[in-house]
């Protein structure tokens, strides 16, 4: 897998999490003892009180405070005479987002140290992290290599990048030697996490700030921000830059500092399950929770995408519903059915289908809410309707075959359309392909085309190249999303 370009880190204000990183591209052990100092250790009692104390909450996008995390933890550790766990979830399976990736690939030991710290008071058994990416695990690996003697063990997993991997039920599976797909039932990681146990689960950042917290103290932590929302916070803004920022700081000043002056058509903000704000909001609102409330908007995993005035905003958001459903688990019908249909019928508004695809639009969007085994059906529906009530005369004038006649260029950094390689045989016709290297044998594609796909004694398939027929090209494609490893392909 091809490394993407790093992103440009800049700063507004005095750095925190990115401290030591002007002179620096990556602290080692040593040179992050020099710029942070040793980590404190904290009595569980000290812990929670500092979370509490600097309103620390989760910052991969639900938000959940976490003091509130260690109290369930804790709980639930002693009512079921189990020690608890430690996951750190850094995957980042939205194209738009940064920063954690490069939390992990520029200042790991902060991030780990986080872990420890909580691991420490908790009195836990397992530290564990999830990646998905071969540069991330390499630095987390060598920053765990860095620990010194004694420190506790840290696991580090590889596990395929897609959007639902960082589910936390999907990520605790993926560790475990499972599909790294959500479970299905609505049980929380503080009750029964990794491995069944009572799991401190939190992403990246939020382990991160937690570290700097400690070394800080709550007074001076609340120095930066605002007094019900102190600190700072990473932004990943316009998928090219990972900005650190007061919380609190105008929205202006972050798009002036990546050299976007201009919000455009408006800003996408929270990610792929997020809200657009229009140019004029964009221009007054503060980054924190009162001011991005007003607008029914939250930054969840720190994103922050402008559209600008050059690209179509209806083939922008056609391009983001596609690549959710392609993204989707397909462990239920919201996914499975619901997230295709809304693209399907997306494109079609998009292309001149008439005001009735703008009501089946809406109305499919409506049939996937709070009926998911996850949350992906119903961020991926909110983020519809948000470009659906944002761009409404956009989106009705294509749909009547009026299009703005703009280009989709991608600001929404949605990856492009990956590109088949052909088979290496000489019979024509399309293939289904099986890449070894991801293939792990749960043999699901053989269920979905068995007429194609035949699996060997050993319960893999027979075969890397298959020949498909023109009426098994659907059941293929079922097969290709449905595969939990994504080890599946199409060539012509």
């Amino acid at each position: 897998m091809s490394v993407p370009k790093r992103p440009a880190l800049a700063v507004v204000g005095q750095p925190r999490l990115l401290a030591g990183l002007d002179v620096a591209t990556r602290l080692d052990r040593v040179a992050h003892l020099t710029v942070h100092g040793p980590l404190p250790r904290l009595r569980l009692e000290e812990v929670i009180a500092l979370a509490e104390n600097i309103d620390l909450r989760g910052r991969g996008g639900a938000g959940f405070p976490f003091a509130r995390k260690l109290k369930g933890v804790v709980e639930a550790a002693g009512r079921r005479g189990m020690a608890p766990h430690v996951v750190i979830n850094g995957s980042e399976g939205e194209p738009s987002c940064l920063k954690d990736k490069e939390l992990l690939l520029r200042t790991p030991h902060l991030v780990l140290d986080g872990a420890l710290l909580a691991a420490e008071a908790l009195g836990a058994d397992r530290i564990a992290i999830g990646v998905t990416r071969t540069d991330v695990e390499k630095s987390v690996r060598d920053a765990v290599a860095e620990m010194p003697p004694g420190t506790r063990p840290i696991e580090v997993t590889y596990l395929p990048e897609r959007f639902v991997t960082g589910e936390a039920s999907a990520l605790t599976r993926g560790i475990e030697g499972l599909p790294a797909l959500p479970a299905g039932r609505k049980v929380r990681s503080t009750e029964s996490g990794l491995a069944g146990a009572p799991t401190l689960f939190s992403n990246t950042e939020t382990f991160t700030q937690l570290s700097v917290a400690s070394r800080l103290g709550a007074l001076s932590y609340r120095e930066l921000g605002l007094p019900n929302e102190p600190g700072t916070v990473l932004l990943s803004v316009a998928g090219k830059f990972v900005v650190e920022a007061p919380v609190g700081t105008p929205l202006r000043d972050v798009l002036w500092l990546c050299g976007m002056p201009d919000p455009g058509q408006g800003v996408l903000i929270g990610g792929y399950h997020g809200r657009f704000i229009d140019a004029d909001a964009a221009k007054e609102t503060t980054l924190d929770r009162d001011a991005l409330k007003r607008y029914d908007a939250v930054l969840a995993a720190g994103a922050v995408m402008p559209l600008p005035h050059g690209t179509c905003p209806v083939g922008e958001t056609v391009k983001v519903a596609r690549w959710m459903a392609d993204q989707s688990a397909n462990q239920c019908g919201p996914c499975a059915l619901g997230l295709p249909s809304i693209a399907e019928a997306l494109s079609r508004a998009a292309s001149g289908g008439g005001l009735n695809a703008l009501d089946a639009v809406r109305n499919r969007v409506l049939s996937v809410r709070k009926r998911g085994a996850c949350s992906h059906p119903d961020g991926t529906a909110n983020f519809v309707n948000s470009a659906l009530n944002s761009f409404l005369t956009e989106f009705t004038d294509h749909a009547v075959g009026r299009g703005c006649g703009r280009p989709t260029v991608g600001s929404l950094a949605v990856p492009p359309e990956p590109i088949a390689l052909p088979a290496a045989t000489s019979d024509s016709g399309p293939k289904l392909l099986v890449d070894w290297t991801l293939c792990r044998g749960h043999g699901l594609c053989a269920d979905v085309v068995p007429d194609v796909v035949r699996l060997g004694p050993d319960g893999y398939p027979d075969n890397a190249t298959y020949n498909l027929p023109a009426d098994s090209r659907n059941q293929a494609v079922r097969a290709i999303r449905r595969c939990p490893e994504l080890a599946l392909r199409l060539a012509n």
